[in-house]
Formats: structure tokens, C-alpha cells, sequence
């Protein structure tokens, strides 16, 4: 089974942008402090998230992205809003903007990677020289480990949309940076974690059997989340969308996969059974388990 997860540090951090001088030639203006021309037109094809793509998408050159703060600061990334805007005051009615979440890694020493290993077991490293590097900590080690994070999780999204697993569209992803989807209004404002949202027993018992069928989409792609929780699952108008998912691990070659698909299920009925929605990890393991192409 081929996994969806492997390194990408054959690919360089960063890529000379190409813009097309047509789309630039009307522009009378440069960005100004926390804007930047948009990414797009410097990533590559590989880079960029799966077709179709979605009619909100924004791959204008002449658009510029504006960042407008922190969505929310992790163990391994911060999450930060950007808004992908064509200059003109008509940009939101003609669909030329757009509000996007910008995911940037950080270095190994304020992070958690020191625990990734268990997720990355069966997964490939190109170059060797990097897998050494990793593994002995290295300055050069910790930079190459936040570009595979990065690509980890761009690639684990791309697939799940491919799959049609409920996960926000990868747009794009450059050396630790990766663009995907806002899931949240359009003032900018965050969809909340489950475990923020306060549901009757008919809303829970459907939010729970999202939960469940996302779980099943990816068994039956071989693939287990790794670190469900009603943390990374957000509640958008009645809607699970999945998050945080660079350790999605394949059940096939990593030899913990199993184990961490249990925990899932332990962790997601756990959170339910606590809501007073009384459901069975062991049962719940077992449907997933029968689902798993071997």
C-alpha cells in the first residue's frame, strides 16, 4: 500500500516566484507591511492541492496576501489568517478574495517532536543524509524535520480530500508553511473545537456519527488519524471538520498504526461518553479494523 505521508525534503524550502508580468501590469501598488504577493504562482504543480479545486480558490498572481493575525499558537505550529485579495474594492463581490488559514511550523526547541518518532515509523526518507540529520538533532536535522512536518500534512490532506473525508482544502504548501482552507465565518472568526461546543443529545449523536464515518473513509484507505481528540475536530453550522493531521499514519507499514487507530476510538468515545452518549471504543475498533484493506 503506498503511503501518503512520505518526506518531501528533496524539494526545496523555497522557489523563485514566476510571475507573469501581464497580471502585474496594471498594479500601481506594493504590499505593505504584513502583505506579500500571493505564494501561488511560486509553488510548483506537486505543491499545490488536488483537482478540481475549489471555485473559491484565489490563483490570481496580481493578488496579494494580508495577514491579519493568529488564529491560534500550538506545541509544533502557529495557525495565522490570511486574507488572499485581489486589490480593487469589488474583490469580495467578485469572488477575488478569500480568507485563508496559513499553518507555519516551528523549530524543534518550543515544539513536541521529540515524540513523532511513534508516527513516523514506515515512512520513507529520501536522502539519507537528512534522515541522519533528524535523527541526531542537528541544527540542519530540526530545519529539514519542520519542511517534512510540513509536507506530511499537505500531503495527508490532499489525500483525505481525494478520499472526501471532511478535512479543510489543502491550497498549497511552501517549505513550512502550509495554506489550506479557512474553516470558520467570514469576519474571521474560528469554527470551535467539540470540545467547546455545547450540543443536545440529537446534535451529539450526529456529530458523533460524522465522527465515525470520517474515521471509516479513512480505514478503509488503510489510514488512522493517530491523535483524535475533541480538540482537533471543529464544529462548523452542525459540520465535523478534521484538523492537525501530519502524524495520519498507514495501518499497513507503521507498526504502531493499530495501536493508534485503538487510541482514537478510545479517546473520541471517551469525550461522548462523558457528554452522557454512551458508545463502544472496543466495538467502534473492531468496525474499523474489518475495514482495513490488508
Amino acid at each position: 500500500m503506498r503511503s501518503i505521508v512520505n518526506s518531501r525534503t528533496d524539494l526545496p524550502a523555497f522557489t523563485t516566484p514566476r510571475f507573469d508580468a501581464g497580471d502585474l501590469a496594471f498594479q500601481d501598488i506594493e504590499p505593505g507591511e504584513d502583505q506579500r504577493w500571493s505564494t501561488w504562482p511560486a509553488t510548483t504543480p506537486s505543491e499545490r492541492g488536488p483537482e478540481p479545486r475549489p471555485d473559491w480558490l484565489v490563483t490570481s498572481a496580481a493578488a496579494i496576501d494580508t495577514e491579519l493575525g493568529v488564529v491560534k499558537s500550538g506545541k509544533e505550529a502557529d495557525l495565522f489568517l490570511i486574507e488572499r485579495a485581489v486589490p480593487g474594492a469589488d474583490a469580495a463581490v467578485t469572488g477575488n478574495a478569500v480568507l485563508l488559514a496559513a499553518k507555519r511550523y516551528r523549530g524543534a526547541e518550543h515544539s513536541d517532536f521529540h515524540r513523532s518518532q511513534v508516527y513516523t515509523e514506515g515512512r520513507g526518507t529520501r536522502r539519507s543524509r537528512d534522515a541522519r540529520a533528524v535523527a541526531k538533532g542537528t541544527s540542519f536535522g530540526r530545519e529539514v524535520a519542520k519542511v517534512q512536518w510540513a509536507y506530511a500534512e499537505f500531503e495527508a490532506l490532499s489525500r483525505l480530500t481525494e478520499l472526501g473525508a471532511a478535512v479543510p482544502y489543502p491550497v498549497q504548501v511552501a517549505g513550512t508553511e502550509v495554506l489550506m482552507e479557512f474553516i470558520g465565518d467570514a469576519h474571521g472568526v474560528a469554527a470551535p473545537r467539540l470540545a467547546q461546543v455545547r450540543a443536545t443529545p440529537g446534535e451529539l449523536r450526529e456529530l458523533f456519527h460524522q465522527i465515525v464515518d470520517f474515521m471509516h473513509t479513512l480505514a478503509a484507505g488503510g489510514l488512522a488519524h493517530g491523535d483524535l481528540s475533541p480538540y482537533n475536530l471543529l464544529v462548523h453550522d452542525g459540520r465535523i471538520v478534521v484538523i492537525d493531521l501530519p502524524q495520519v499514519v498507514d495501518l499497513v507499514s507503521n507498526p504502531q498504526g493499530f495501536d493508534l487507530l485503538h487510541r482514537d476510538c478510545v479517546n473520541v468515545c471517551s469525550w461522548f461518553t462523558r457528554q452522557r452518549l454512551e458508545c463502544d471504543p472496543e466495538e467502534l475498533f473492531g468496525e474499523l479494523v474489518g475495514m482495513v484493506a490488508m
